[in-house]
């Protein structure tokens, strides 16, 4: 079963609620709402719309496509090139991978001068999506939503995926700058095999559950725990729905809108002392520190040298060279820390994964758009999950699909969960604090050169600094 069960409703009211990046003459925010569009009258790459052309794409325009060479590497995109090049066989389609997305990347967007058509914005390199809706540099998605759906003429784009791709990309009420192609689930990730037959135990629902199994890998020589020291901000990828269980949605909506204390409140602190109890019993295999060393942690949990590893649903793909076979790779959701928790076990930290954007400025938008279209086709859908065992955004394009383990354990926690999944939107809207600030302090943290208190002082410093920073624009909550 698809992800069906997306808390569409908070999602949707969240975002129609904020006034995201109030942009120089838009107002408060909407779901990516029909209406609009990308302002591309400079741009020369346009040709005559029709039914089978609806965004006017210029057929001899050469496209350039730009991929973060990540976890998913780059194949599930090429199949969407070579429909490109295959249905406007007069253009040039060039595709190029690369890990330092802004570092190539944004300059050229500055300078209005884009080197590509539509990119992949992702990875630790990523540009910052914020700063790009705010200076206007990236084009609105809204003409592409409307358009029908490259399947069905009928049905538009926008009825065709998920809803909370869209809200991941609403900046304003007349446009939508970012569009994610799957969904992406966050957890504690772990072997069942390992689980089940070497420690003989079963997936910890509660935190004294999970201190009990982590003691069994102990006296067997096997941490009970393990995170990339050179990316150590991974492990607020298992602490972020702990907060929300511990203290429910009102914590963690509170970090997304900068409020004061939002990091020193009771349920914020409880998560973190939890884990500092896991790195005071040096249950914590450390290490990994350099720029690899998310993909070095996997290998050494894949050799079976540690239990859990705070991870997305991409890690099934990524690591998949080092996993052996019978691991059964699987996500575990939130364990309860007390029976006071505001939400229940199997609250999960599941958005939208893996954005793009289309320059706009690029010298082909409306190629960038239907490019994007493409992406949403279920034979691009499939073949994404087939490259890379992600959760497609296209409602319904892998039902009835034999699902790989990884990919069958997120399906079945999106599932489970319900209503109680939670985004954190100031990750999307104030990337600095995750990818800068906040990396720093949980590697602090997880080496034990800084208790709980100390952690929380300094995120809560950097969330003070941003809400005061007058040329940072701030989402208000209405």
């Amino acid at each position: 079963m698809g992800p069906t069960n997306v808390n569409r409703r908070d999602v949707l009211k969240r975002t129609a609620a904020a006034s995201l990046l109030a942009l120089p003459g838009v107002g408060a925010l909407s779901s990516c709402a029909a209406g609009g569009g990308g302002d591309t009258k400079d741009q020369p790459a346009k040709g005559e719309k029709s039914k089978k052309n609806p965004l006017g794409v210029k057929e001899d325009a050469a496209l350039a496509v730009y991929i973060f060479n990540g976890g998913y590497k780059d194949k599930y995109a090429r199949f969407v090139s070579d429909m490109y090049a295959k249905n406007h066989p007069k253009a040039k389609v060039d595709q190029k991978a690369t890990e330092k997305i802004a570092t190539q990347l944004q300059p050229k967007i500055v300078r209005g001068n884009p080197a590509a058509d539509v990119i992949n914005n992702s990875g630790a390199d990523q540009m910052n999506i914020g700063k790009l809706v705010t200076n206007q540099q990236v084009a609105d998605f809204t003409e592409m939503l409307d358009a029908p759906s490259w399947d069905n003429p009928s049905v538009t784009v926008r009825d065709s995926l998920y809803p909370a791709m869209q809200s991941m990309g609403a900046f304003g009420t007349k446009g939508c700058y970012q569009l994610n192609i799957a969904m992406t689930v966050y957890g504690n990730w772990y072997s069942r095999r390992m689980l089940e037959e070497t420690l003989e135990s079963q997936y910890p629902k509660t935190w004294d559950e999970m201190l009990a199994v982590c003691k069994k890998a102990k006296d067997k020589g096997i941490h009970g725990w393990s995170y990339p020291g050179g990316h150590p901000r991974y492990m607020l990828f298992s602490m972020y729905a702990m907060f929300a269980q511990a203290g429910g949605r009102a914590a963690v909506e509170a970090m997304d809108y900068l409020e004061p204390n939002c990091w020193k409140s009771d349920a914020v602190k409880s998560v973190f002392e939890a884990f500092e109890e896991l790195v005071a019993k040096k249950y914590v295999l450390t290490g990994f520190d350099g720029p690899q060393g998310h993909t070095e942690m996997q290998t050494a949990w894949t050799k079976g040298k540690c239990v859990f590893v705070p991870n997305g649903s991409w890690v099934e793909n990524e690591a998949k060279d080092t996993t052996p076979a019978g691991f059964g790779m699987t996500v575990g959701a939130t364990p309860a820390l007390s029976s006071g928790d505001k939400m229940p076990f199997g609250t999960l930290y599941s958005p939208p994964g893996e954005p793009f954007i289309v320059p706009a400025k690029a010298a082909n938008v409306q190629g960038g758009l239907e490019w994007m279209r493409m992406m949403y086709s279920k034979e691009a859908s499939v073949n994404l999950f087939k490259e890379t065992g992600g959760i497609p955004a296209l409602k319904g394009a892998i039902d009835g699909m034999k699902l790989p383990p990884g990919t069958d354990s997120s399906q079945k926690a999106i599932t489970a969960a319900g209503d109680n999944i939670v985004i954190p939107f100031w990750k999307e809207w104030y990337g600095e604090l995750f990818t800068a600030d906040y990396d720093k302090v949980m590697g602090d943290f997880m080496m034990g050169r800084i208790g709980t208190k100390e952690a929380l002082d300094i995120m809560q410093k950097a969330s003070d600094r941003v809400a005061k920073d007058p040329d940072i624009t701030k989402i208000k909550k209405v």
